[in-house]
């Protein structure tokens, strides 16, 4: 559930963490390239979409995909490709798209993208820096990041686990338009804000989408999931932990290593048969998704003078109800009584009012459904 960064030595290791990358991506189709180009670095270099194998080793080479020029010169030291920054998805929010329709996934999915891609753009912002000068000795702010981000959905026990991994080249613009190496330390050091800004974005967009979350600490859950659901498709955590235990793991490196020793090779499986075992899982562990809450926006509530109408209900007033209460209004104010108004007229007119950003003084908009009917007489 944490933003993990490793890095890639040597042009080669990272050359084969894109093939690793593209055979891990069930999504991947046959013949497109895995992938896609992130960061205002890849903007200067005109790539967009995709990423294709030879553009992404022209970058680790330190040349210009497009151009063939040489960016960067190693200058006596050995040079870094890149690293690995993973953000991972909560388990419960993981459980939650790989149970849901086709159109939730692409909500859930979308929501975890746009808060790596904010994440990314966090970094690039405050804590991107070059090298300069002889032997590197020299940092400044750069221009922007150089990332290939590579979507995945499965844990190696094939339980679903909704991560991204953004390599990020040692590979940047400066200001004044040349190219250098970054500091890959400033990276290390931002990690842990790196994983509190992608969880928190993360959560925002769930519940923008009508997802109920509940927050806990810097990281939050789905409340749909239960936990004991949530635990029965975390198998490659028990393994870990089983393993840590057996062991005598209890440090961060101890930890790593536990999760070295349980590692799997990974397995290869179709889209389709992935979701269909997690639904037969899911419904050996009696759970059903449809049966909780759907990934629908709740109604839209109008709170007016300390009343509360769910928008559905207050568009569904019948015309027979309004012209009672224009009467009675009539006949308690003469003097200020009015021909009734036309009742249809003024529901259409409301209906496409409250369809759109609203500034009306004394209303807004809720998210959170309220169970409260509406009597009518």
């Amino acid at each position: 559930m944490v933003a993990s960064i490793s890095v890639r030595k040597s042009v080669a290791a990272a050359a084969a963490y894109y093939q690793h990358m593209g055979k891990d991506d069930y999504y991947a189709r046959e013949g497109e390239a895995p992938g896609r180009w992130e960061g205002r670095a890849a903007e200067r270099l005109s790539l967009e979409g995709s990423v294709s194998k030879s553009d992404f080793e022209a970058a680790l080479e330190g040349l210009d995909p497009r151009t063939g020029e040489r960016l960067i010169l190693a200058n006596g030291i050995a040079h870094t490709a890149g690293w690995d920054m993973t953000f991972s998805a909560p388990k419960s929010a993981s459980v939650l798209w790989a149970l849901s329709a086709e159109t939730e996934r692409q909500t859930i999915e979308a929501a975890h993208q746009n808060a790596v891609n904010k994440t990314l753009k966090h970094l690039e912002n405050n804590h991107a820096w070059a090298r300069r000068g002889r032997r590197g000795s020299i940092k400044e702010r750069t221009a922007g990041l150089l990332v290939a981000a590579f979507d995945h959905h499965t844990s190696r026990d094939l339980d679903p686990q909704l991560h991204t991994h953004a390599f990020i080249f040692n590979l940047a613009p400066r200001h004044d338009g040349s190219w250098g190496a970054i500091v890959g330390r400033e990276l290390y050091l931002a990690q842990k804000e790196a994983g509190r800004i992608y969880r928190a974005e993360f959560a925002n967009g769930l519940e923008r989408s009508g997802v109920e979350i509940a927050r806990e600490a810097d990281s939050f859950r789905v409340t749909t999931i239960p936990r004991d659901v949530e635990r029965a498709f975390s198998k490659r955590r028990e393994a870990i932990e089983k393993a840590a235990e057996t062991y005598g793991y209890t440090s961060t490196k101890g930890m790593e290593m536990a999760a070295l020793r349980t590692r799997k090779p990974k397995q290869e499986m179709n889209r389709e048969a992935l979701l269909s075992m997690w639904r037969e899982e899911a419904k050996t562990l009696g759970f059903d998704l449809a049966k909780q809450q759907n990934l629908t926006p709740k109604p839209e509530i109008i709170q007016a003078r300390g009343h509360e109408y769910s928008l559905e209900m207050r568009l569904n007033l019948d015309a027979k109800t309004a012209q009672t209460q224009a009467e009675k209004h009539a006949r308690t104010q003469p003097q200020k009584a009015i021909q009734p108004p036309n009742i249809a007229r003024l529901l259409q007119r409301l209906a496409v009012t409250l369809d759109g950003p609203s500034r009306m003084s004394g209303i807004r908009f809720s998210l959170r459904q309220k169970e409260r009917n509406l009597e009518r007489d």
